[in-house]
């Protein structure tokens, strides 16, 4: 079954978690999803699969978070919208294999994939 790695070569939690794939004899699929922004449809089953709510999937440290969302109320369809807005938001990497996704932070998160 193949992997697939929602992935931000600038970020070194990302390059780790690939790192490590590539290791264990992995070739996921590479989605540069600052790129190549997920669709509302994609970013709902990614996080279903990661069995979270949007938000606990957004990167509250990012100063857009900070400066524009810090403390709102949204629905789950909202989060996602900003999410789509903002990728940068994105928590990553995120790492997919068929019906279940993991965060790879750690990086050794991948490893429950393999």
């Amino acid at each position: 079954m193949n992997m697939k790695i929602y992935h931000n070569p600038r970020c070194r939690k990302s390059r780790e978690t690939l790192s490590l794939l590539e290791e264990k004899g992995q070739s996921p699929e590479i989605v540069l999803y600052l790129e190549d922004t997920p669709s509302v449809e994609e970013l709902k089953s990614i996080i279903l699969k990661l069995g979270i709510t949007p938000f606990e999937l957004i990167r509250k440290s990012e100063s857009i978070f900070k400066e524009q969302y810090k403390g709102k109320e949204l629905t789950d369809d909202q989060w996602i919208q900003v999410l789509i807005k903002h990728p940068k938001l994105i928590e990553r990497p995120i790492v997919i294999k068929g019906k279940k996704a993991v965060i790879g932070r750690p990086p050794e998160n991948v490893l429950e994939l393999i």
